[in-house]
């Protein structure tokens, strides 16, 4: 019987990467759901929610949203986490001005949309908190949560989502908000399934 390996640490370079990567799916998967006229969970969903009923850039709303969590992130997850959180937040706005000037999506099918979008964010956010970092907002939250009590984070997310997700009935249509409410169980069932503690041994 083969001894139990102790967890190995990423490296700095694989932190780097892991967030680079993690970021540019979140932020694909929110563009798709902009340009799906469809919303999501946490500060994202609410960032595309306001941008809908302002026309304010998501980029702006998603980055000045996230500001008053940050202190969370320093009182009870440390430097470190919030470092990685600040930079992944500034990445995903930065990210989606790319999108927004490189890839022209003309036409695009709601329910693809609505569904890829959140498969791509929820896939993002787990390599997010692989490398030890978060989109901010409900994330952090959630993490903590899952710390401490031991409720899954995917399911702590899913609570708050399903609140904003209804909150979109007074910006879009219902049958937008019904899409959205099947993507987020999307994306929050990727986090619960795959984000438990114990079962990733790299930190």
């Amino acid at each position: 019987m083969s001894a139990v390996e102790p967890p190995v640490a990423h490296s700095w370079f694989e932190d780097v990467l892991g967030i680079v990567t993690g970021t540019f799916a979140a932020s694909l998967g929110l563009y798709l759901l902009q340009n799906s006229e469809a919303v999501t969970g946490g500060t994202a969903g609410l960032s595309l929610l306001l941008g809908y009923a302002t026309a304010w850039p998501f980029w702006l709303l998603f980055a000045v949203i996230n500001l008053p969590f940050a202190v969370l992130a320093i009182w009870q997850k440390g430097w470190s986490f919030t470092l990685r959180t600040a930079i992944s937040i500034g990445l995903v706005s930065g990210w989606s001005i790319v999108h927004h000037a490189l890839l022209d999506i003309s036409w695009l099918n709601p329910v693809y949309g609505t569904l890829g979008g959140n498969l791509l964010a929820g896939v993002g956010l787990l390599i997010l908190f692989r490398h030890r970092a978060s989109l901010g907002g409900i994330n952090i939250i959630a993490l903590v949560v899952q710390e401490r009590w031991g409720f899954r984070a995917g399911w702590t997310q899913m609570i708050f989502d399903v609140l904003i997700v209804a909150a979109a009935l007074l910006v879009v249509p219902w049958g937008n908000v019904v899409l959205s409410a099947a993507g987020a169980v999307v994306l929050n069932l990727v986090l619960a399934m795959n984000h438990r503690p114990g079962r990733y041994i790299g930190h």
